[in-house]
This record gives C-alpha cells, structure tokens and sequence, in this order.
C-alpha cells in the first residue's frame, strides 16, 4: 500500500481515491457531529489480510444507525465492501478501516429526522494505537463521560466523540498516555477510546454495561479468552480507588488491542511491571488475531488478493 499514491476508497456509492471523497463545508454531519462510524482492524499474518471482528463491527454500526435515527446498508453489503477495499488496495502491512454513516445532507438545523444519509468507508496503516509494551502513564481525567441519557454511549456517534477528545488532550497535555473517565456517579467508566480492566485477587473486574460504556467488541473477546483460562470475570460498578490499589490495570478495544497500564495518577499499579494476567491474556489476543490459534479462528475474515 505504501507504494500507491492514494488509496482506494468508497464514498456514497462510488470507488475513487481517498483525497477526492469530499463533502461540503455545510455538511450535516460535520456541522452536528451527526454520524456513526466503527473502527475494525486488519492484521497481515504474511500471506493475506485477517480481519478482524468483521461482521461484529458492522453489526454494532447497524444497531448504532438504528438508534440514531439512520438506515445503513444490509450487513452482507457492508461486509462485502469492506472486503473489496482490501482487495483494492492489497495492503501487506496491519490496517484499520474505518467505515462511517453520515447526515449528508447540507440542511440548517440540528435535526436527524428528513436528512439524507451517507456512506463511506477507507482504510489507513496502523501499527500500535497506544505501545503494547511500554506501561502506559495514566490519569483519571477531570472530564466526565457522557451519560447514556446525552448520547447513546452504545453507540459510536461522531459528535459524542469531542468527549473523548477533551479527556485525551487534557491527559497528554498533562504528561500522561491515556486518560480514564469516570461517569456521571463517580464510577470508573473507561478510557477515551477504550474499555478497562482492573485485576484483584486473580480475577478480572470491568465495569457493566450501565456505566455508560460503549459495549466493546475487544472487551466481548477478553472476557472470552478469561473464562477460557478460567479467569474468574465480574462486570460490576468499579470505585475510582480501586484503581490505585489494583494488581493490575489494562485498556482493550480494537485501536490499543491489550494495553498494560503501569500508573494510575502516578501511582504505581502492581510495582510497576506487567502482571501475569495481562501478560498472559495480552499474549492470547495477539496469536488470536494473526491466525495463530485455531480456536479462535471464528474471529477472522481472511481476505485473498486475486491474480492481477
């Protein structure tokens, strides 16, 4: 991919190269941040492209259209022009693709009802979201997350997302990796882009699905690989303090994959090395998404590049 000078994408309908899919300046959903989008990541295992989660994601992005008053494509078409992006642009690097639906249309006024829907969807190179290895440098962010009751948490709308760029900006500008919010009644919520997990005792701990969380697809599958293991799991209201008393703290979701957190408001978590949950759940997800455990082979689209 590296190589071609602008990547195919596919915009409203038609294939062409990613700097000419434009909208206008008053378009709807740039002017109200209305819009859903999904982020599914593709891993290159050195003969084909594995992709991730594929209909999980569009299957999220559907219910998220639903819930925002929008209509987006039957699932097969949207998986199927997925996968010709790939083959388009016969990637042989990790990627991420980023599918959106969009308001499109250029009409004054907040309102999501009578406004023509778009959709896009490219792809990009993308290696680590945040350093899989190095500790992160955490802080609890002085930001509050979006109640569920002002933007759909469950859904990945566009506008919600300046939410999570404040969190961010403020952590980084701060010195930190990543931030973590807390919701409307204290509780630990999550990351600006990321479910968490905290490790007490041997078992894992992450807040439920009414701390205002978006409902993580990479959250789905840690569980998954925990009770495996027989790691015991609880989805639970999680307090702030229990942050800095953890064994172990680490973020998922499909940009940062399994991300150890080695401080906390610059307290350390477990000593400030990884722990062996985390690593060992981090190891699993890694052989998981490049085809390396047959088990796990339910989770991957591969994507074969025909013959030119």
């Amino acid at each position: 991919m590296s190589d071609q000078p602008a990547f195919a994408a596919y915009h409203d309908g038609a294939w062409k190269p990613l700097p000419e899919c434009l909208v206008p300046i008053n378009t709807h959903a740039l002017q109200y941040g209305t819009g859903c989008f999904e982020g599914i990541r593709g891993y290159w295992d050195g003969q084909r492209l594995q992709l991730l989660f594929l209909k999980e994601h569009f299957q999220r992005l559907r219910r998220s259209a639903a819930a925002l008053l929008m209509q987006a494509p039957d699932l097969e078409t949207l998986c199927a022009i997925a996968i010709e992006l790939v083959q388009r642009n016969r990637p042989r690097t990790n990627v991420y693709i980023r599918p959106a639906l969009y308001k499109k249309g250029t009409s004054l006024g907040p309102v999501m009802v009578n406004v023509p829907d778009g959709y896009m969807c490219y792809m990009i190179p993308l290696g680590d979201y945040l350093d899989t290895n190095k500790g992160l440098q955490v802080c609890v962010s002085s930001w509050r997350r979006l109640a569920d009751n002002s933007i759909p948490t469950r859904t990945k709308a566009l506008g919600g997302y300046l939410n999570s760029a404040l969190a961010k900006s403020e952590a980084v500008l701060n010195g930190y990796d990543e931030a973590i919010f807390l919701n409307d009644r204290g509780q630990v919520c999550e990351g600006s882009a990321e479910n968490i997990f905290i490790v007490r005792d041997g078992a894992l701990h992450t807040p439920d699905r009414t701390a205002d969380i978006l409902e993580g697809i990479t959250r789905r599958a840690v569980i998954e690989l925990a009770q495996d293991f027989g790691i015991p799991v609880h989805e639970r209201p999680i307090a702030r303090t229990e942050l800095y008393v953890a064994d172990e703290v680490f973020l998922v979701g499909t940009g940062c994959q399994v991300s150890w957190v080695k401080s906390i408001d610059r307290r350390p978590i477990g000593g400030g090395v990884k722990g062996p949950i985390t690593a060992r759940i981090q190891q699993a997800y890694e052989a998981a998404v490049y085809g390396r455990d047959p088990q796990r082979a339910h989770w991957l689209t591969p994507v074969e590049y025909p013959s030119c």
